[in-house]
């Protein structure tokens, strides 16, 4: 049970984060140039995307040794969540800006021009292109995280949960989501992704944890103490 709702949490919050982002594009798209051609762009970026879950993602179960498959997505995995937690850890030290989604709404809008056809293949075609390329990051997290131990039902739960909550929040407020903490979803995620990247890739490699699944608890903790340091030690000012 402590298995499958952490895989539910990790694909909860990885998914919301690029769900955000995917979102912000079609919002500014619609509030420009109408909500037709960007909301059937969004369809059939999502078909896409259902698409190569259905397929890739069955096809990587059903052919990978699973000790192969723990090796393999927990490498991605790892590598996955270290980029996350590489660029949350010099935002929180203020080395790297903070990202703004009223700031990306607004470069979308002044990209958008102001002359919308009838058939707003601009408007299509971007909304399109932003929900499936954010979308893949989506389908990656989902396939990692679901597809070893028998986690499939769990981490496409919240991959569909996170959509639909993003989604029914982007109606609502019917604006950018300026107030979604998007950079301390992105902290969390990246310290998920990479102590459950490094807890796969270990047994993939034939390591056994004590405490088998809680050991990845441990591992957060490990890897949220040493980004706190980092963070720490990037902020104090080099000794002259």
């Amino acid at each position: 049970m402590g298995q499958q709702l952490f895989i539910f949490g990790a694909a909860f919050l990885g998914s919301a984060v690029e769900s955000t982002e995917a979102l912000t594009i079609v919002l500014a798209v619609g509030l420009t140039r109408g909500w037709r051609a960007p909301l059937m762009g969004t369809l059939v970026a999502i078909v896409l995307l259902a698409i190569l879950v259905i397929v890739f993602g069955q096809l990587i179960v059903t052919t990978v040794p699973e000790w192969a498959l723990k090796l393999l997505v927990g490498t991605l995995l790892l590598l996955f969540g270290l980029r996350w937690l590489h660029k949350a850890v010099l935002r929180s030290a203020g080395a790297v800006a903070m990202h703004d989604e009223e700031r990306a709404y607004q470069e979308t809008v002044n990209q958008l021009g102001e002359t919308v056809t009838r058939r707003d293949w601009i408007g299509f075609i971007l909304a399109l292109k932003g929900v499936f390329l954010e979308g893949l990051e989506v389908v990656f997290i989902v396939i990692a995280v679901g597809g070893t131990g028998h986690g499939w039902p769990a981490a496409i739960a919240g991959g569909l949960a996170a959509a639909v909550v993003v989604a029914a929040t982007g109606v609502v407020v019917r604006k950018p989501l300026a107030r979604v903490p998007e950079n301390t979803l992105k902290y969390a995620v990246g310290i998920l992704l990479t102590s459950l990247g490094t807890f796969w890739a270990a047994e993939g490699m034939g390591a056994s944890w004590p405490g088998d699944f809680l050991s990845i608890f441990v591992l957060a903790g490990v890897f949220f103490a040493a980004s706190r340091l980092a963070v720490t030690l990037i902020r104090t000012p080099a000794l002259a």
